[in-house]
């Protein structure tokens, strides 16, 4: 935290002190922070920092993209990262409000909910490697993965995935065939993939420790993808990247 706040003061264009007087820049980046961990109201965030629900608001809108812009560099090259090692792949909904004024299809067949899908990458040992820019809940796992930046940075590595990706590069199980029950082999390669893709279930978990992707995201959708690239700079951050 106080590495944050040491080079935000650093930002050139940062927000300057006369904006930030009711709580101070170290207050306002708490603040913020607060908002992407625990996800509540603004006004119930206003009444716990003895401000306006309007400054909660101003706050947040001003310190979010700065806060993704510092942690920027903390965020690995993925290519980089996964040098060497096996890259298990998934798909997770981040749930929001339907938002139906705003023209776009975020409901999830899947999941039977509205929301966004963000690709997560994770070694073996369940370590993030990366997460994609979201996309609407109504593309499913393997049109996600085409979309996003992941193909090119894993080109050369070993990759697993659920069924989900079954028709990409990525090694999956294999689906029951029609009418027949699954041979023993099929079985024992399947219990197997999903024995190490449990991993990559453990590093979503771990992203949405951050309450913002874990419960339901309320505000615009428009601004959802500063939202997941600062919560995914946030997670390398705190993992020493």
């Amino acid at each position: 935290m106080a590495g944050v706040h040491a080079e935000l003061r650093a930002v050139p264009d940062g927000p300057s002190p006369e904006r930030l007087r009711a709580l101070g820049l170290y207050g306002s980046v708490v603040l913020v922070l607060f908002l992407l961990r625990q996800n509540p109201v603004q006004e119930a965030a206003a009444e716990l920092f003895g401000i306006s629900q309007a400054t909660v608001s101003r706050r947040w809108n001003t310190l979010l993209p700065v806060v993704r812009r510092v942690l920027a560099r903390h965020v690995p090259d993925p290519g980089e990262a996964s040098a060497g090692r096996v890259v298990l792949i998934d798909g997770t909904l981040v749930t929001t409000w339907d938002w139906k004024s705003e023209g776009t299809s975020m409901f999830s067949g899947k999941h039977r909910d509205t929301g966004f899908n963000l690709q997560i990458a994770a070694t073996l040992a369940g370590d993030l490697l990366a997460v994609s820019l979201p996309l609407p809940g109504s593309r499913h796992d393997a049109f996600a993965w085409r979309q996003s930046h992941f193909p090119e940075a894993f080109a050369d590595r070993d990759k697993l995935g659920d069924l989900g990706y079954i028709g990409t590069e990525i090694r999956t199980g294999r689906r029951k065939p029609p009418g027949r029950d699954h041979s023993a082999g099929n079985k024992e390669a399947n219990q197997s993939i999903n024995t190490l893709r449990a991993a990559v279930e453990r590093a979503i978990a771990h992203l949405k420790d951050w309450k913002i992707l874990a419960t339901r995201y309320r505000g615009p959708l428009t601004r959802f993808p500063t939202v997941a690239t600062t919560v995914t700079a946030l997670a390398f951050y705190k993992n020493g990247w």
